[in-house]
């Protein structure tokens, strides 16, 4: 599945920019709910996420509990019998036990098994990982209609990995006008629930003017203030940039210095090398040669290649290159 920009990209040819005032209007982002983000099926190696108890049942319950306490073996043992008695919620926690290996040896086998099974009495993040798992084919043999129906069913339920997951499925399969705006519906209704993935897509919706959403910077900044502060290190990246040059809003350069920082600090290199940018040029911060270098020599290492900041190395006196590579090294 292309990523969305991609597909926004492709499929509609938009042009970016124009600044338009901010406006208070109903399209706004709204105050975020706190965001669960379980990883894919394919994903098995992530850990475990913080769990919304009301997925396992009525609370307290006791294996939800253990579960939370890190007790996955105690958890899995509470759960197990009334997951083969048919409790769908029992199901989907051993689901994510086997899938993550937590207390037990992984077994992406039975995971599926057990998401299935969950999936087929409703529960809605089984239905959303066992789309997931008739769209990968791994476990189960592909099954595209399938998957489409499921994903559809856990969004229109309000799953909002499962809305945004379904707003990529329709913009791959229902190219044009419709498509797409029924497409930014869901994605704005997993963004309004907090998911930072969805907050960019919206950022992204209101730069182009795409669908039914006239192109607005200001309402776009707002969406990439949602994703950023989730540590979203693309919103950052680009909500770092804007501020800087006061795009969608006033010009804050220190801010636009502190979420580039924050973004290039968990290893965006494309933020890096703007760090390195405005540490050579003192934006945001006190100009600082050797720092400026250091970020740089850490992007080139990715394998970022800047003709302008190879010259600015090359600039260097002896003692400031071996110092930035000292400080590189440190960085990384």
């Amino acid at each position: 599945m292309r990523p969305f920009a991609t597909i926004l990209a492709a499929g509609l040819a938009f042009a970016l920019g124009s600044t338009i005032a901010l406006a208070a209007t109903e399209d706004e982002p709204a105050a975020d709910d706190h965001v669960v983000v379980l990883p894919a099926p394919t994903d098995l190696d992530a850990p475990a996420p913080n769990v919304d108890p009301r997925r396992f049942g009525k609370v307290p319950d006791p294996a939800f509990g253990a579960f939370q306490r890190g007790l996955y073996i105690t958890a899995l043992n509470l759960a197990r019998p009334r997951a083969e008695e048919g409790d769908a919620a029992a199901q989907t926690l051993v689901a994510e036990i086997y899938a993550r290996g937590l207390g037990v040896r992984r077994d992406p086998e039975q995971a599926a098994q057990w998401y299935r099974r969950a999936a087929e009495q409703g529960n809605l993040d089984a239905q959303f990982q066992y789309a997931l798992l008739l769209i990968d084919g791994k476990h189960f043999e592909k099954d595209e209609e399938q998957a489409f129906a499921l994903m559809e069913e856990a969004a229109n339920a309000g799953n909002r990995l499962a809305q945004f997951n379904f707003a990529q499925m329709l913009l791959d399969r229902q190219p044009g006008s419709a498509g797409l705006e029924r497409a930014i519906d869901f994605f704005e209704k997993a963004a309004r629930s907090g998911l930072p993935d969805a907050q960019y897509a919206m950022a992204q919706v209101y730069v182009s003017g795409a669908g039914d959403k006239d192109r607005d910077e200001a309402i776009a900044r707002r969406w990439l203030e949602r994703a950023a502060s989730q540590s979203y290190d693309t919103a950052q990246l680009e909500l770092g940039t804007w501020l800087v040059e006061g795009r969608g809003g006033e010009r804050d350069e220190e801010a636009g210095f502190a979420w580039l920082k924050r973004a290039a600090e968990i290893g965006n290199v494309a933020a890096q090398n703007r760090l390195a940018k405005l540490y050579r040029a003192g934006v945001g911060t006190d100009p600082d040669s050797v720092t400026a270098a250091a970020w740089y020599i850490l992007a080139r290492r990715a394998g970022l290649v800047d003709p302008e900041m190879d010259v600015f190395l090359e600039g260097l006196t002896e003692e400031q290159r071996r110092d930035a590579i000292a400080q590189a090294n440190r960085l990384r």
